[in-house]
């Protein structure tokens, strides 16, 4: 799979991902780290790629336009830990959720939940 780390995620979730087989790239690698959101959904779209996130605003933008991608990852309740248990949730948790966001989903994903909308959100 192909991913796209948004700025409020370390350039080391994008690493970590890369080393467990992965596509991965982190806003930062694409001279997007002060990009608007919008700009950095409209990358994630063109290259096929899910956007891993922390902020909530990814899917309340996809909703607005009942769009059917890019999926999303929104990482909750992790913002204040360290990248080495964002890394560690996502790729535990990635066999559970792939086929999901291959179709078109935006995940939330905490430590204790998994919860899947598929797109677009009517």
């Amino acid at each position: 799979m192909r991913f796209l780390i948004d700025a409020n995620l370390s350039p080391q979730v994008a690493q970590a991902l890369r080393v467990a087989g992965h596509e991965a790239q982190h806003v930062s690698q694409l001279d997007m780290l002060t990009a608007s959101d919008e700009t950095i959904l409209k990358w994630a779209a063109e290259h096929d790629s899910t956007l891993i996130t922390a902020d909530s605003d990814f899917g309340a933008l996809l909703s607005i336009r009942r769009a059917n991608s890019p999926s999303v990852v929104h990482l909750r309740g992790v913002a204040d830990q360290p990248s080495d248990v964002h890394t560690a949730l996502l790729i535990e948790n990635l066999p559970a959720i792939e086929e999901a966001l291959v179709k078109g989903s935006i995940v939330s994903l905490s430590p204790t939940r998994i919860r899947i909308r598929d797109l677009p959100i009517t």
